[in-house]
């Protein structure tokens, strides 16, 4: 046991992985030396009779313990989910669209690839298709939900196609395996539930648990949705 020069108060509860360790900081050096028995000490520490006054059994201490993690925990998921709760332009359809989605799929039930076609600042049609729930794991939406910044597919997403160089990439994801051997276009298939998502607008459905939405916004050329539920969470 690690002696304390000072007790401390409950407050720090969190630096204690163990009711021992807890116990264990309200106790002083001068009271080992005249107790000279660490669980006398600790004992003593329990019925309030040493440290700072305040009774805390083992139930209160792990009770205490949990509600801090309860609480880091939802503090950690509201900032998660702050891009969404930004501001949004009225004129940003497709943030609308995708504000409404972060939740479903920042938890994994629900992912949801985004077609985009538009210019980039080179004023080259590109177009590609998007991981969503990755794309959140690796930036930072505010700037997206905010207007500050133009989501727009990469070299580096699911897909990507320059309409005037010609280059074209495509990359499977943590979330979709990529197929591009099918001689009606990609396919995606979800790497959870294994089902397979149609994006070839000609096709009659996307696919099973599968919805294409089409979303009207003007500062793109053509915008899509495609959502997949996967019932299962990452």
């Amino acid at each position: 046991m690690e002696k304390s020069n000072g007790a401390k108060g409950v407050d720090n509860i969190t630096e204690f992985n163990t009711y021992e360790e807890f116990l264990d900081s309200q106790i002083t050096s001068l009271d080992l030396y005249y107790l000279e028995d660490e669980d006398i000490a600790r004992e003593l520490v329990e019925l309030g009779y040493r440290g700072n006054g305040e009774v805390l059994k083992l139930d209160d201490f792990v009770a205490r313990k949990q509600a801090f993690e309860a609480n880091r925990l939802a503090k950690k998921n509201q900032q998660q989910n702050l891009s969404a709760q930004c501001k949004i332009p009225e004129e940003l359809k497709l943030m609308s669209e995708l504000a409404k989605r972060e939740d479903g799929n920042r938890q994994g039930i629900m992912a949801t690839i985004i077609f985009i076609r538009d210019y980039n600042t080179k004023k080259q049609e590109v177009s590609g298709y998007i991981d969503y729930a990755y794309r959140l794991k690796v930036e930072d939406f505010t700037q997206y939900f905010n207007g500050k910044k133009k989501l727009m597919p990469k070299l580096s997403d699911l897909s990507f196609f320059n309409w005037e160089t010609q280059m074209s990439t495509s990359n499977s994801s943590s979330n979709y395996q990529i197929i591009t051997n099918n001689p009606t276009g990609l396919l995606f298939k979800n790497r959870r539930d294994r089902k397979i998502m149609n994006v070839d607008p000609r096709a009659f459905s996307p696919g099973e648990n599968s919805v294409r939405i089409d979303v009207l916004d003007t500062n793109y050329i053509h915008v899509v949705l495609f959502d997949h539920i996967t019932r299962r969470k990452f």
